[in-house]
Order: structure tokens, then sequence, then C-alpha cells
């Protein structure tokens, strides 16, 4: 059996995009065709009996509720034939950015995707597989952006299946970590009172995000709140004390400080660079 390491990521945006997709039945006997180098992304999707497959020196025996990830640079066999009527979805796609496939998938802005995994809810991971299959009888015209809508939201639930299986991975720690410095920004925050929040040990919160994001809860937490001064020095007209309250800084020449630091400006010129005429 294949291991399930194995992890595909895409940098994001762009998104990988849909190109086709469509429904298979075998019959005993039959197999799946071997081929080289398809040029595209094959996800299938085993609905019913049993596919005996490969790629490269890997198998697996899919299974209904389980999915694949054939590879586009890779060559992929048939290991047996079918020994029971076996149905698959598929779905051939494509991704404008040079992908990479490794058991490491630490890195953030990017689509994560198991290779080989089993989905928890069969019903709900199919209506994404039938609805494309729909689409596809209508006019291309038409169906476009609900065909690329559909597909990204298939790709999110298999993320977020990957991430769910692994619900103290680094990637997810990770994300648990961005999400609660966007939420309390405004207040003070450490590393010991985040790894608190987070029911975590500081360490791994910290090294969680350096795997992840290449930075620091408090690196990660300062370029932020940098951020969001920014937009509030654009949006408003707020003087500078009050914005370094509102961005988390607890002292106005402080926060100047850090702002020019980070920015090479000070607050005022920076919001003067994007003042109109009178």
């Amino acid at each position: 059996m294949a291991p399930e390491s194995l992890v595909v990521s895409f940098p994001a945006p762009p998104f990988p995009y849909y190109l086709e997709g469509g429904k298979t039945v075998y019959g005993p006997g039959d197999q799946h065709p071997n081929r080289s180098r398809l040029g595209v992304f094959d996800l299938i999707f085993l609905v019913k009996g049993t596919l005996f497959i490969g790629e490269e020196q890997t198998q697996w025996d899919l299974r209904p509720g389980q999915a694949l990830l054939l590879l586009p640079d890779r060559h992929h066999y048939p290991v047996k034939p079918c020994e029971e009527p076996t149905e698959f979805y598929w779905i051939h796609f494509q991704s404008a950015r040079e992908w990479e496939a490794s058991g490491n998938s630490l890195s953030a802005n990017r689509i994560s995707l198991a290779q080989y995994w089993t989905v928890t809810d069969i019903g709900h991971a199919e209506r994404f597989f039938r609805y494309l299959l729909t689409l596809s009888l209508k006019p291309r015209s038409i169906s476009l952006w609900e065909e690329q809508s559909t597909f990204w939201d298939l790709l999110r639930y298999m993320e977020e299946g990957r991430k769910a299986a692994w619900p103290s991975s680094p990637q997810v720690i990770a994300d648990k970590t961005e999400t609660y410095l966007k939420q309390h920004y405004q207040a003070e925050i450490t590393n010991e009172s985040l790894a608190e929040a987070l029911h975590f040990h500081p360490n791994y919160v910290i090294r969680c995000m350096k795997d992840v994001y290449n930075c620091t809860p408090m690196e990660y937490l300062f370029r932020y709140r940098i951020e969001q001064a920014k937009l509030l020095l654009l949006k408003t007209e707020w003087p500078v004390s009050v914005i370094a309250e509102q961005a988390g800084f607890r002292y106005a020449p402080y926060f100047s400080s850090c702002f020019k630091k980070q920015t090479g400006e000070s607050p005022l010129k920076f919001r003067q660079r994007f003042k109109g005429s009178p």
C-alpha cells in the first residue's frame, strides 16, 4: 500500500484550473490504461469496486471513498484487471505555476493536497464530481465560471480534509496561530499567552510558525500590526496616537519608530504620500 505522506502542493494564486472531467465504469477484466507523461493532473475518486493502479514504483488498491492524484510527469499503469464492477469519477486539471510533490507541505500561500487519501463523507465528496459532470453538458460560455468555482471548492474540501486528519500538524497549528493573532492583534500578546490560548507548548508554536511562515509568532504579529496601521493611515484622519493604539502598539513614539524601521518613513509621511491634491 502506498504511503500517505506524499503531498502535492501548488503556489496560489494563481489557483490550479479545471480542464475536464467524467465518470468511468469498468467491468471485471477491464483495467486502467498504461500511459506516461500525460501532461495534466488526473484526480480519481472511486465510488464502487476496486481499482488496481500504479505510478512509477508505488501501487494502490483504490476502494470506495478513496481518491488518488496521479501526477502529470509520471508513468501510470494497471497493476491488474478489475475483479468486480468498478466505477470512478476523474478530473483533469493543470497548474499555471511550478508544483512540487514531497513529504513536506509546510509552506504558506500554497494549496497542499495528499496524493492518496480516504474521504470522511463519500456522499459529500461525490456531489462535487457529479455537479462538475452536469456542468460539462452545458455550453462552455455558461459553465466556465461555475466549473472553476466548483473545482476550487473541491480542492478546498480536499485540503481541509487532510488537515483535519492531522489536528496537531505544523500547518494546522500555524493556521490556528495566524487566526488567533489576527483576531487579537490589538491586545497584549506574548509567546506564553499565545501558547496557553492554543493549548500547545510555546516552543512548538514557534517552530510551527517558522516551518510554515518563516517567522516567529511575534514577528508575524509585528508585521500584521504595521499593515493594519497602514490601512488606518490611509482610510482615516485619526491622529497617529490613536492609530498606534488601534494597531496594538501601547505607545505612539514606539509605534512611529517601528513604523519607520519597517517602511522607511514616518507614519505622517506615509499618509502624506497618498494624499490627493486639494
